[in-house]
């Protein structure tokens, strides 16, 4: 385990989860090539959203890591990445001190967005900052009952992607729901991973991810049929006669098919590790692909 002093910035950054970080910021980034490719592009509502994004994202990271540690499923059996308050870098309250002073920056940020999308923002951002406080903590954790891809989908999905582009454009799109669909399914290929790697002791901490309930092989093909309903799904752009939007997706699956092959050969343990920066890599290939084939 790496040497990191307790309590100091390095300790935050990697509590952070830095290599994740793609989930946050590719929603937004194809929200706006779809609204550049509408005429409605506006910078200062997509940083904004960018902002409310990443941070919303961290406060996530933040929020498992002290829940998960009350909970007890970080343990010396833990295969993942070293947590911060399991590893002792971070003191559980101070933790939990971070999580609420990072949703209340996102929040500030996000209230911004009320010049652009209306007093409506507020709904969207509280369910945003209730749902990702209930993925790991309240009685019914969402991460613990099989409902964490789905989770992943809707608000690294969908969510931030149709409200990114209704802050610039003020309309709701077919293909808004569509890039977020595709956004969504390839953000949770990072989850998966993560479940597929743990699922040992996931199973003996009670926590119930859809592989601990539906098995490795469920894992390892969901994995792979995500990143190709992703391709498929950019399909529909072709309705539109936005054809590069339609046909440059499908490069994805090249970095896709690879990582995949590589978590299926590796199967378990640490070493799966290794894969969670490719899997993040590969949604901001995806997304950088999709966008440009939406600005051509």
């Amino acid at each position: 385990m790496q040497k990191v002093e307790k309590n100091s910035l390095k300790a935050w950054m990697l509590a952070s989860r830095p290599k994740t970080l793609a989930a946050g910021s590719v929603p937004v980034l194809v929200a706006s090539g779809l609204a550049a490719h509408d005429g409605h592009f506006k910078l200062v509502p997509a940083l904004l959203c960018l902002a409310f994004a990443l941070l919303a994202q961290i406060a996530s990271n933040f929020s498992n890591d002290y829940y998960d540690y009350i909970k007890k499923t970080d343990n010396e059996d833990r295969l993942g990445p070293a947590r911060a308050v399991a590893s002792g870098w971070i003191d559980p309250q101070r933790m939990l001190y971070g999580t609420l002073v990072t949703i209340a920056l996102a929040c500030a940020f996000g209230l911004g967005l009320i010049y652009y999308g209306g007093w409506e923002m507020i709904v969207v951002g509280a369910v945003c900052v209730v749902s990702l406080m209930a993925y790991t903590a309240g009685p019914w954790p969402l991460a613990y009952h099989g409902l964490g891809d789905l989770f992943v989908l809707v608000f690294f999905g969908f969510v931030a992607v149709v409200f990114s582009f209704y802050v610039q454009t003020l309309t709701f799109h077919y293909l808004a729901f569509v890039g977020g669909a595709v956004v969504g399914l390839a953000a949770v290929n990072i989850l998966v991973l993560n479940n597929y790697r743990d699922r040992d002791t996931d199973k003996k901490s009670h926590k119930k991810t859809t592989i601990v309930l539906f098995g490795e092989t469920f894992g390892r093909w969901f994995y792979l049929f995500n990143g190709i309903l992703a391709c498929l799904l950019c399909l529909l752009f072709f309705r539109e006669s936005i054809v590069w939007a339609a046909i440059l997706p499908f490069l994805y699956l090249i970095p896709h098919y690879m990582t995949w092959k590589k978590m299926v050969s590796i199967n378990r343990g640490k070493a799966l590790n290794s894969l969670l920066g490719e899997t993040s890599g590969n949604l901001l290939i995806l997304g950088l692909l999709l966008t440009a084939g939406l600005l051509v």
